[in-house]
């Protein structure tokens, strides 16, 4: 059994900025910790140090066990399954597959004798580094997470998976797998209700020591054992450890909220009577030499406390200010009649009015995410008024039937998977200067005071593709703010978003005036709806009074 030990470990960002300043915690054998934190903190970072991608500017990492990671976006472009579980294997198997690969290569380009004794010799590799076993689990991984053998789906693309399919098969591989500790960056993303609820459970089951991040409330209270915080400081963000599980965490945290107050009253306190102290002794010794011993004395120990310095300061905490306003448009703001998803979903009826609260629900792979691309892009037949906001292209989606949007509905989609080639390489401040074909551009003051609100003033500079997770789908979010749009197209919104973010997007949804559709697994987040549509394990569409979390994969031919 293995644990992980992180010792005053310090990292700096390449412009000199100090983002982890000493952090330290213990994983101990076999316990769950979760790791939490605002977005961009360094939570991340903190994962890649411990697993070895990035060394430490201060401190050590001591770690015992052998080691599987999940990282927070899982697949590279035209990854392959067998690519996608090789990259959680054990890195001898890793070599081996890429010796055979070659020899493969070779093989079919000349076909000699040499090449057909180095395939031979690559084959024996891959037997000897374990290869053949790694099949067998594979076989198991796939036949749980896809419904189908390893065999059946070895050369399909990973992106022909949905990212819960992505996120459950490499799970699988890691759970199943033979490494002791495992280092998992935000393993329920993309998961739907029923695989969240697996995932929980294996993390309850599992022997392995397992450090994770995640920002699922419910995940967090039914499976950490104990919680590391990131928190935010002027000089370099620290940890905090919890020892106790998430029902007591905010307690705790308020707690010590309060400690940081009275430690800092009392030493404030305490320097006031020092320093009168000072002051009084100075006075006799003007007018009684016998005072001056004093005097020094007292004049010592104010230097000796001050030089001592104040306890820590308190960690700052978030304010997110979303404005998401909206606008009026016709009653009925999204019409659908006959409406098949081609190769997804049968055909069904849905009338959406201005202003209502749409939860679209159901499994990975059942077309949620397609049924709101279809609306983003302007419907079956979009008018001029319908072109999306925010400049993400859309693709278009096979469908029958119609599907129609109001008048002076203008969508605006926040995108399940946030790559984004038009913002790629491009810093936050200039894109929101630069503007689009749907956003005017800002004054470059006025662009800083929108990514303030959003707690991205700091990343003002970065460029889009180097943010973190969280940071990107906040970014978006206030590219729809400004963007004008009247029906929110939310597809999995706070997947990525620390809770005080979730939390500030779920005030401002509350405040929009407009009409909002959003695909979720977020139990949490459903609660603000009341209206309820369920893409069933059947094949149907349907709506429900209440949110319906246990909906089968769809049952459908799978190549």
């Amino acid at each position: 059994m293995g644990y992980i030990d992180v010792n005053a470990v310090s990292y700096g960002l390449p412009d000199g900025r100090l983002l982890l300043d000493e952090i330290s915690l213990r994983v101990g054998e076999g316990a769950k910790t979760a790791l939490i934190g605002a977005n961009g903190s360094g939570k991340t970072t903190l994962l890649r140090m411990i697993s070895g991608d990035l060394a430490p500017h201060g401190g050590a990492v001591t770690r015992s066990g052998s080691l599987g990671v999940m990282r927070q976006f899982t697949a590279r472009e035209g990854d392959q399954v067998r690519d996608l579980l090789l990259s959680v294997a054990d890195p001898r198997v890793r070599r081996a597959a890429a010796s055979v690969d070659r020899a493969e290569a070779a093989m079919e380009a000349g076909g000699d004798t040499a090449a057909q004794m180095a395939y031979a010799n690559a084959l024996a590799e891959w037997g000897d580094a374990g290869g053949y076993d790694a099949e067998v689990l594979w076989d198991v991984c796939t036949t749980e997470a896809l419904g189908m053998s390893f065999d059946q789906c070895r050369r399909r693309p990973v992106d022909t998976l949905s990212g819960g399919e992505q996120k459950r098969l490499v799970l699988e591989a890691l759970l199943r797998g033979t490494d002791e500790v495992l280092l998992l960056d935000e393993p329920d993303n993309f998961l739907d209700v029923p695989g969240k609820r697996w995932l929980e459970s294996r993390l309850l089951e599992t022997p392995k020591t397992v450090l994770y991040i995640s920002h699922d409330r419910e995940l967090l209270a039914r499976t950490a054992g104990s919680i590391v915080t990131i928190e935010l400081g002027a000089a370099g963000n620290t940890a905090w450890v919890h020892p106790g599980g998430f029902d007591g965490y905010h307690q705790a945290r308020v707690e010590r909220f309060e400690r940081f107050d009275e430690l800092r009253n009392r030493w404030d306190e305490e320097r006031a009577k020092l320093r009168a102290l000072v002051l009084m002794y100075k006075q006799k010794a003007s007018y009684n030499s016998d005072m001056a011993s004093r005097y020094r004395s007292a004049q010592t120990r104010l230097e000796r406390f001050e030089k001592a310095g104040p306890p820590p300061a308190q960690p700052r905490e978030q304010h997110l200010a979303m404005r998401l306003r909206g606008g009026r448009t016709g009653k009925r703001a999204v019409v659908c009649a006959g409406l098949e998803l081609t190769g997804l979903m049968k055909p069904f009826d849905l009338e959406v009015w201005f202003g209502d609260r749409v939860a679209v629900l159901g499994s990975n792979g059942s077309g949620k995410s397609h049924f709101l691309r279809l609306l983003a892009s302007g419907g079956s037949t979009p008018e001029p008024e319908h072109e999306p906001v925010g400049g993400l292209p859309v693709e278009p989606v096979a469908h029958a039937g119609v599907a129609r949007l109001g008048a002076r509905v203008r969508p605006g989609w926040f995108a399940q998977v946030h790559g984004r080639p038009d913002l790629a390489g491009r810093t936050l401040v200039s894109i929101l200067h630069r503007g689009d074909e749907r956003r005017a551009g800002l004054p470059r003051e006025e662009a800083s005071r929108a990514l303030a609100r959003y707690e991205l003033a700091g990343a003002a500079e970065q460029t889009f593709d180097s943010l973190s997770g969280g940071q990107q789908a906040r970014f978006q979010i206030l590219l729809l703010e400004l963007g004008g749009t009247t029906l929110l197209l939310l597809d999995e919104p706070t997947d990525n978003l620390d809770l005080v973010s979730a939390e500030a997007l779920q005030h401002a949804l509350r405040a929009y005036e407009g009409t909002v559709l959003a695909v979720t697994h977020d139990r949490w987040f459903a609660r603000d709806y009341d209206r309820f549509l369920v893409f069933g394990s059947d094949g149907t569409v349907y709506e429900s009074a209440e949110p319906v979390w246990d909906e089968k994969r769809v049952v459908r031919p799978r190549g």
